[in-house]
């Protein structure tokens, strides 16, 4: 295995740029694009290797690994009192428990399809 691969690479695609833009979450932000997506992924991981041996060159701890993570699907979220008040009453209104109300709106937010909770 190698270093590079204890970190998420991702590659997407930029409507604002018209092209494949590649980043490492947590560590490096946008630092290539092009327009093809194959392409840019192997830049990406490129530059994740260069990266590397900087930080190793200059004896600097590397950050902290986020590929292969397994997340329990909880989390605590601290709203405030008033935004609990509001979410807890249009959750009420929609039929819906306080998390899957939640969890819609955090879906619909972030584009990822099917509530599941």
């Amino acid at each position: 295995m190698k270093a590079r691969d204890s970190y998420l690479k991702l590659v997407e695609w930029s409507e604002e740029d018209q092209c494949y833009v590649g980043s490492v979450p947590g560590w490096l932000s946008a630092c290539c694009h092009g327009d093809d997506e194959e392409q840019v992924y192997h830049q990406l991981c490129h530059i994740v290797d260069e990266w590397i041996e900087i930080y190793q060159q200059d004896g600097k701890q590397l950050p902290p690994a986020t590929a292969g993570k397994k997340f329990s699907g909880k989390f605590q979220l601290r709203a405030g009192s008033d935004l609990h008040q509001t979410l807890a009453i249009r959750a009420l209104q929609s039929g819906d428990s306080l998390n899957s109300f939640c969890v819609k709106l955090l879906n619909a937010a972030v584009g990822a399809g099917k509530p599941t909770g």
